[in-house]
């Protein structure tokens, strides 16, 4: 069974920083891809980063490259999202995701191919 958990979010002024985490359990390493999405009120969730879990380089949302990195630890099994130079439009609830990899990239952004959730972390922006 997979499982995870983010941890992290919280209240930051324009220009802050956040490091968003996700315990993942459950998760073969090498055989998933491995996403973090977010969700503002009144908007459609959207796909912020993904990346493959045996390692590469991740994907980004064009609106947060250059601000945002993701990256994953195997070790320990947690999944990271640095979240710098951070805007008021970037407040939204986040959510850590997993789908097995296939024979597709983890390069896409779409959130029904997602199989399983996090409970999600909330991250407030203020001007």
């Amino acid at each position: 069974q997979v499982l995870l958990g983010e941890s992290g979010g919280g209240s930051v002024q324009d220009g802050g920083s956040l490091r968003l985490s996700c315990a993942a359990s459950g998760i073969t390493y090498g055989s998933y891809c491995m996403g973090w999405f977010r969700q503002a009120p009144g908007k459609e969730r959207e796909r912020v980063a993904s990346l493959y879990s045996g390692g590469g380089t991740p994907y980004y949302a064009d609106s947060v490259k250059g601000r945002f990195t993701a990256s994953r630890d195997s070790a320990e099994n947690t999944l990271y999202l640095q979240m710098n130079s951070l805007k008021p439009e970037d407040t939204a609830m986040y959510y850590c995701a997993a789908r097995p990899r296939g024979f597709k990239s983890c390069s896409s952004e779409i959130e029904t191919e997602y199989k399983h959730w996090g409970q999600g972390t909330q991250v407030t922006v203020s001007s």
